[in-house]
């Protein structure tokens, strides 16, 4: 079946050309095993023919999107060669389809690893914790030859670019590992992964704090359609939100309450100076007064229908210095008074 894609009109190049070239050649000899001519793809991309005797060329991130998105519809090959059997158009969207409907990141990317090994036993994917720290790793049951590198760089990305995606989140990496040697454009990896990565590691894995897998998946079925018509964006666009701080805070002020009096107490405790605190709080649309006022709210309302503790007591455990405020406040959050929202909940 001809899987050849009419040219779509691509508007002048931006950003840097920080993407090497080794992964060009990679999809090249994707098309070479298939005895189909990746030149149209090439051209489609504006990748200039000469470029591939150049170890040092490099292209930018969207002439990387145009080449992989033409070479995975004319091979019909979401995974570029790199497998003994091909993933048709598709494998991808499914896998993540089959994760919406995780309460949390953990159980979303433990599926998405489990039903990856149901399209391809070449290799394995499994997510693990340990000291707070979480280990998306990927093991190879076959050697993946010359495109070992290309494979476990694109599989790892997408794994994280999908995990971000699913919680509307940056997740910073603690560390990426790889088992096979610098190559020639070692210098790329301060691009394709954050933090610091090592190779010739004992496995591939990204490492990333255990916190993350505890967030909500935040995605639906629409959002899904919306993200297939540029799912390659997932391996490109970096986040900058970062929910885990949202939780962080929350818990903070819920568990600690004496590191919770001022910005600077509480961004000291998080390791935080209190500037970036207020910033990266408003990245994710959020502010610290309205995560206290949700803090003392929930803390409130579970007092009051959990026991017989009377309104000042309440007061002060919430935080309030005098029960005029703390009554004030709880109307403003409910539309009633402590005394009311008790009384409307008995049996």
């Amino acid at each position: 079946m001809d899987h050849a894609l009419p040219a779509p009109f691509h508007p002048p190049l931006t950003g840097r050309a920080e993407t090497p070239m080794a992964f060009v050649k990679a999809i090249v000899q994707a098309y070479t095993q298939r005895d189909m001519d990746p030149m149209p793809a090439l051209t489609e991309a504006q990748i200039a023919p000469n470029l591939l005797n150049r170890d040092d060329a490099r292209i930018t991130a969207l002439q990387m999107e145009w080449l992989s998105a033409t070479a995975m519809r004319e091979l019909d090959d979401e995974a570029l060669g790199w497998f003994s059997r091909r993933l048709p158009w598709g494998s991808y969207g499914m896998l993540v389809r089959a994760s919406l409907t995780a309460p949390t990141l953990g159980v979303a990317l433990q599926r998405w690893c489990r039903h990856h090994g149901l399209l391809t036993d070449d290799i394995h994917l499994q997510v693990s914790t340990e000291s707070g720290v979480a280990h998306l790793q990927l093991q190879e049951h076959r050697p993946l030859g010359a495109l070992q590198e290309f494979a476990v760089v694109s599989v790892l990305r997408n794994a994280l670019g999908v995990a971000c995606w699913l919680t509307d989140s940056r997740i910073p990496l603690l560390r990426t590992s790889l088992r096979f040697a610098p190559p020639s454009h070692a210098d790329s990896y301060r691009v394709l992964f954050d933090g610091p990565t090592q190779f010739n590691g004992p496995a591939h894995s990204l490492q990333f704090d255990a916190g993350y897998l505890s967030l909500p998946v935040r995605r639906d079925e629409a959002a899904l359609q919306r993200m297939l018509q540029r799912a390659l964006l997932l391996t490109v666009r970096p986040y900058r939100r970062d929910r885990l701080l949202v939780e962080k805070v929350r818990q903070t002020l819920a568990e600690h309450p004496e590191h919770s009096r001022n910005a600077d107490d509480l961004a000291a405790w998080l390791n935080l100076s209190a500037r970036t605190l207020h910033r990266q709080l408003k990245e994710e649309g959020a502010s610290l007064q309205q995560l206290k006022d949700a803090v003392r709210r929930d803390l409130a309302m579970d007092l009051l229908l959990r026991t017989q503790r009377p309104i000042k007591q309440i007061t002060t455990e919430v935080g309030f210095q005098n029960e005029k405020s703390f009554m004030r406040a709880f109307k403003g959050w409910t539309g009633q008074t402590p005394e009311e929202f008790r009384l409307a909940r008995l049996p």
